[in-house]
């Protein structure tokens, strides 16, 4: 298995648990008033637990409620398995409920700007600048996802007192806050790259951080999220958008690399990936959480003797994640995708050879010994089944394309399927679309004149070995952004700010369920039960039932 930074970090947070550690030449942290801030390995210790506070969120609540909410995929089930009470059916009708598994996890949150605040605290507060700017990063990170998925947010910048309640605060107050944090602290924080700074907060990371705070600026700073109107796009804030993510283009820090789109996202990647500004670190066995493979894999895939991963799988998969039909159409055209469909099982399934993630000519086989065929369109067994039921058979199983980008292999599958691939957050990709998003939309560039929408989606172009273009449009931008980051939870926040996120797409949600609520209130997510219960001074999100206990 791989190895990186995480595990280094696990042995110093061990070390730190024992008394009379001679390494760092103190006795239990408890017995000191004050924390030793001259000692590196003590405070990479203190700090471990907040960088990673988040890794088993992303590695699948947060992926269900990002990708079924989008056009990316839906939800099926098969005989009622995988319903789950609606957990995923129930994001792809955008008709959430307080309830949901899919969105149990805002206490991560909360709980992460705790244990940064305790952090900041120990090591002498805000004014031990570049010492405690990692926490102040982590912090502002689990604020931004607050704002992006509930809207109104506490503001949670100190530590509270036994029974203190903070209120949320509006949704552009908090976005002033994330900018005012980022915009102190960027200078206090690293700019190396390198495998001691990676899955961290350094410079880089909190750049690309507001890079994505100011692209979305009208989104968070409208009247109320129902108020946002991305065909009256007016953003206040691009020339800044554009002067990031110039800083992180000329400083030669990231490229897109030279490994292939596939092996970027395969279980061996990691700090080698010179496209990952900022990733989440994961490892079957040391840092375990990540399963995007079990939900999008092949329903009867452990039942064969040779998956299309190109080994025997020793557990189930799930399945129930499946690509819709309109997003599946992006993938279709081998022009504009190039490497990418090859992440995207589509019709007849080939086996993949399992070193370099690429398909070969061998036909994956069902469990009557005949090719798999997947097809695009998906067929319920009920026309408007809230359970979006498919069948539990092989032609239920097959209907709908699939993604193979986080790819499965069986070492780490048996390992309660938790895989060793690492997930980015942030990429180079993404500053140069971003960058071509923002000058199509009038921002202006001052340090680096030279880059156009053309030449900088042209590079996302060559790259993947896909066609090049002479001119591009935002609606084209749109759907290379839906390309190039699928998988990547960004494509909800995408449509969002595109104003596409109140389309009707598969299985025709609008007209075929009376579940499905497609208000521009759905924006954003219902406050869950647990955090109304802990904070009894919130109201649910508008839109939404109230919720009683």
């Amino acid at each position: 298995m791989k190895a990186n930074i995480k595990s280094l970090f696990s042995i110093c947070v061990a070390a730190t648990l024992i008394t009379g550690c001679t390494d760092l030449d103190v006795a239990v942290e408890s017995q000191y008033t004050e924390y030793p801030t001259d000692n590196e390995i003590a405070v990479e210790a203190k700090m471990a637990d907040v960088y990673y506070q988040l890794r088993g969120t992303f590695g699948r609540r947060y992926m269900e409620a990002m990708s079924l909410s989008s056009d990316e995929y839906t939800a099926v089930s098969y005989g009622g398995g995988w319903y789950d009470s609606g957990a995923y059916a129930h994001p792809s009708f955008h008709n959430f409920t307080a309830e949901d598994a899919t969105l149990d996890w805002m206490g991560n949150l909360t709980s992460g700007c705790t244990k940064a605040n305790q952090i900041i605290r120990d090591l002498g507060g805000e004014e031990a600048g570049s010492i405690i700017a990692p926490a102040r990063a982590m912090r502002a990170f689990f604020h931004f996802i607050m704002m992006d998925c509930w809207g109104d947010a506490p503001i949670l910048n100190k530590l509270l007192n036994d029974g203190e309640y903070v209120d949320r605060s509006p949704r552009k107050e908090v976005a002033e806050y994330i900018e005012k944090e980022l915009k102190e602290i960027i200078p206090q924080l690293t700019d190396e790259v390198s495998s001691n700074t990676y899955g961290k907060p350094t410079k880089w990371m909190a750049e690309a951080l507001l890079v994505k705070l100011y692209i979305n600026w009208p989104v968070y700073t409208a009247e109320s999220v129902d108020k946002y109107d991305a065909s009256a796009y007016s953003n206040p804030k691009l020339n800044d958008c554009i002067a990031l993510c110039d800083d992180i283009i000329k400083n030669g820090k990231f490229n897109l690399g030279s490994m292939t789109y596939q092996k970027k996202f395969g279980p061996d990647n990691g700090a080698n990936v010179e496209d990952f500004i900022y990733a989440m670190p994961y490892d079957t066995y040391t840092e375990k959480g990540l399963q995007y493979g079990r939900a999008r894999t092949w329903k009867a895939a452990k039942d064969v003797d040779m998956s299309y991963y190109g080994m025997k799988l020793s557990q189930s998969a799930g399945g129930y994640i499946t690509m819709t039909p309109e997003f599946a159409e992006l993938f279709e055209d081998a022009g504009k995708a190039g490497d990418r469909a090859k992440s995207v099982l589509m019709g007849p399934v080939y086996i993949y050879n399992p070193t370099t993630y690429e398909p070969t000519q061998e036909p994956a086989l069902d469990t009557e010994g005949k090719q798999i065929v997947l097809t695009k369109d998906i067929t319920l067994e009920t026309p408007g089944d809230p359970q979006i039921g498919v069948g539990d058979n092989l032609t239920g199983y097959s209907q709908g394309y699939r993604s193979v980008k986080f790819f499965v292999i069986d070492d780490d599958y048996r390992n309660g399927r938790d895989q060793s691939n690492d997930l980015p957050i942030f990429r180079y990709a993404d500053i140069l679309l971003t960058k071509a998003e923002a000058l199509l939309r009038g921002g202006i560039s001052t340090i680096r004149p030279e880059d156009t929408p053309v030449s900088l989606f042209n590079q996302i172009r060559s790259y993947v070995h896909a066609d090049e273009v002479t001119s591009v449009t935002l609606d084209e931008l749109y759907d290379e952004r839906g390309r190039e980051f699928f998988d990547e939870n960004w494509r909800r926040n995408d449509m969002i700010r595109f104003g596409h996120f109140e389309d009707e797409f598969f299985p025709h949600y609008k007209t075929g369920f009376s579940e499905a609520n497609f208000d521009k209130t759905r924006r954003i997510f219902p406050l869950h039960r647990d955090m109304l219960n802990t904070n009894p001074n919130w109201k649910q999100n508008p839109g939404y039932p109230e919720y009683h206990n």
